[in-house]
Protein backbone atom coordinates (compact mmCIF):
# COMPACT_ATOMS: atom_id res chain seq x y z
CA UNK A 1 0.00 0.00 0.00
CA UNK A 2 2.79 2.40 0.89
CA UNK A 3 4.46 1.68 -2.44
CA UNK A 4 1.23 2.57 -4.31
CA UNK A 5 1.14 5.93 -2.58
CA UNK A 6 4.79 6.50 -3.32
CA UNK A 7 4.14 5.64 -7.00
CA UNK A 8 1.34 8.24 -7.14
CA UNK A 9 3.64 10.85 -5.66
CA UNK A 10 6.26 10.03 -8.30
CA UNK A 11 3.69 10.51 -11.08
CA UNK A 12 2.56 13.95 -9.93
CA UNK A 13 3.84 16.97 -11.77
CA UNK A 14 6.91 18.43 -10.07
CA UNK A 15 6.53 21.95 -8.76
CA UNK A 16 8.85 24.58 -10.19
CA UNK A 17 11.50 25.82 -7.78
CA UNK A 18 10.53 28.99 -5.95
CA UNK A 19 12.70 32.04 -5.97
CA UNK A 20 13.50 33.70 -2.68
CA UNK A 21 11.32 36.71 -3.49
CA UNK A 22 8.34 34.45 -4.13
CA UNK A 23 8.89 32.39 -1.01
CA UNK A 24 8.15 35.28 1.30
CA UNK A 25 4.69 34.82 2.78
CA UNK A 26 2.61 37.96 2.31
CA UNK A 27 -0.46 36.46 4.00
CA UNK A 28 -2.25 35.49 0.78
CA UNK A 29 -2.49 31.91 -0.38
CA UNK A 30 -2.06 31.60 -4.13
CA UNK A 31 -4.73 29.38 -5.72
CA UNK A 32 -3.52 26.24 -7.43
CA UNK A 33 -3.96 25.69 -11.13
CA UNK A 34 -6.66 23.12 -10.41
CA UNK A 35 -8.63 25.63 -8.28
CA UNK A 36 -8.41 28.24 -11.03
CA UNK A 37 -9.60 25.78 -13.67
CA UNK A 38 -12.48 24.62 -11.48
CA UNK A 39 -13.50 28.22 -10.81
CA UNK A 40 -13.47 28.96 -14.54
CA UNK A 41 -15.59 25.89 -15.24
CA UNK A 42 -18.17 26.95 -12.66
CA UNK A 43 -18.36 30.47 -14.11
CA UNK A 44 -18.71 29.13 -17.66
CA UNK A 45 -21.50 26.74 -16.68
CA UNK A 46 -23.35 29.57 -14.92
CA UNK A 47 -23.20 31.71 -18.05
CA UNK A 48 -24.33 28.81 -20.22
CA UNK A 49 -27.31 28.18 -17.90
CA UNK A 50 -28.38 31.81 -17.47
CA UNK A 51 -28.29 32.97 -21.09
CA UNK A 52 -30.87 30.47 -22.40
CA UNK A 53 -33.10 31.22 -19.42
CA UNK A 54 -33.04 34.93 -20.25
CA UNK A 55 -33.67 34.20 -23.91
CA UNK A 56 -36.61 31.94 -23.01
CA UNK A 57 -38.03 34.65 -20.76
CA UNK A 58 -37.90 37.24 -23.53
CA UNK A 59 -39.45 34.80 -25.99
CA UNK A 60 -42.22 33.77 -23.59
CA UNK A 61 -43.15 37.41 -22.95
CA UNK A 62 -43.63 37.98 -26.66
CA UNK A 63 -45.65 34.76 -27.05
CA UNK A 64 -47.97 35.23 -24.06
CA UNK A 65 -51.55 36.27 -24.74
CA UNK A 66 -53.83 38.96 -23.41
CA UNK A 67 -57.55 38.23 -23.88
CA UNK A 68 -59.77 41.27 -24.41
CA UNK A 69 -61.80 40.93 -22.24
CA UNK A 70 -60.87 38.05 -19.93
CA UNK A 71 -62.90 34.82 -20.06
CA UNK A 72 -65.04 35.82 -17.07
CA UNK A 73 -66.42 38.81 -18.98
CA UNK A 74 -66.53 37.33 -22.48
CA UNK A 75 -69.44 38.55 -24.60
CA UNK A 76 -69.25 42.09 -23.21
CA UNK A 77 -68.02 45.16 -25.07
CA UNK A 78 -65.11 47.49 -24.38
CA UNK A 79 -65.90 51.20 -23.85
CA UNK A 80 -63.50 53.82 -25.26
CA UNK A 81 -62.06 54.37 -21.75
CA UNK A 82 -61.24 50.64 -21.45
CA UNK A 83 -64.08 49.63 -19.14
CA UNK A 84 -66.01 46.44 -19.80
CA UNK A 85 -69.66 47.28 -20.52
CA UNK A 86 -72.72 45.20 -21.46
CA UNK A 87 -72.98 44.08 -25.08
CA UNK A 88 -74.76 46.58 -27.29
CA UNK A 89 -73.66 49.65 -25.30
CA UNK A 90 -73.57 52.62 -27.66
CA UNK A 91 -70.03 53.74 -28.54
CA UNK A 92 -68.47 50.54 -27.16
CA UNK A 93 -66.66 47.96 -29.28
CA UNK A 94 -67.22 44.22 -29.53
CA UNK A 95 -64.41 42.21 -28.00
CA UNK A 96 -63.53 38.55 -27.79
CA UNK A 97 -60.02 38.72 -29.19
CA UNK A 98 -56.70 37.45 -27.89
CA UNK A 99 -53.60 39.50 -28.64
CA UNK A 100 -50.05 38.23 -28.31
CA UNK A 101 -47.52 40.02 -26.14
CA UNK A 102 -45.63 41.06 -29.28
CA UNK A 103 -48.78 42.59 -30.84
CA UNK A 104 -49.55 44.53 -27.65
CA UNK A 105 -45.93 45.68 -27.29
CA UNK A 106 -45.97 47.06 -30.84
CA UNK A 107 -49.35 48.74 -30.30
CA UNK A 108 -48.15 50.37 -27.08
CA UNK A 109 -45.27 51.84 -29.08
CA UNK A 110 -47.59 53.51 -31.55
CA UNK A 111 -48.63 50.59 -33.76
CA UNK A 112 -52.09 49.12 -34.11
CA UNK A 113 -53.58 45.88 -32.87
CA UNK A 114 -54.48 43.55 -35.75
CA UNK A 115 -58.02 43.92 -37.07
CA UNK A 116 -58.75 47.02 -35.00
CA UNK A 117 -59.71 50.48 -36.20
CA UNK A 118 -58.03 53.48 -34.57
CA UNK A 119 -60.89 53.88 -32.05
CA UNK A 120 -61.03 50.16 -31.28
CA UNK A 121 -57.26 50.10 -30.86
CA UNK A 122 -57.42 52.92 -28.29
CA UNK A 123 -60.27 51.23 -26.39
CA UNK A 124 -58.48 47.84 -26.32
CA UNK A 125 -55.20 49.44 -25.19
CA UNK A 126 -57.06 51.34 -22.47
CA UNK A 127 -58.56 48.03 -21.32
CA UNK A 128 -55.12 46.40 -21.30
CA UNK A 129 -53.61 49.31 -19.34
CA UNK A 130 -56.35 48.89 -16.71
CA UNK A 131 -55.62 45.19 -16.12
CA UNK A 132 -55.14 44.32 -12.46
CA UNK A 133 -53.47 41.46 -10.66
CA UNK A 134 -55.61 38.33 -10.87
CA UNK A 135 -57.08 39.29 -14.24
CA UNK A 136 -56.26 37.07 -17.20
CA UNK A 137 -53.50 38.73 -19.23
CA UNK A 138 -52.15 40.85 -16.34
CA UNK A 139 -48.90 38.89 -15.99
CA UNK A 140 -48.25 39.18 -19.72
CA UNK A 141 -48.89 42.94 -19.68
CA UNK A 142 -46.74 43.41 -16.56
CA UNK A 143 -43.91 41.51 -18.26
CA UNK A 144 -44.09 43.88 -21.22
CA UNK A 145 -43.58 46.82 -18.86
CA UNK A 146 -40.30 45.49 -17.43
CA UNK A 147 -37.13 46.99 -18.89
CA UNK A 148 -34.75 44.68 -20.71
Amino acid sequence: MASAIADQDDMSEPLPPQKEAESQDDGLAAPSRRQLLMGGAVAASAIISIRPALANTAASVLNCTIPVPDQGRAGNYIAPNGQVVPAGTQGAFPAGKNFSGEQVRQALRGGRLPGASYEQNQAYLNYIRRLQSGTSGFTCYASLQMPR
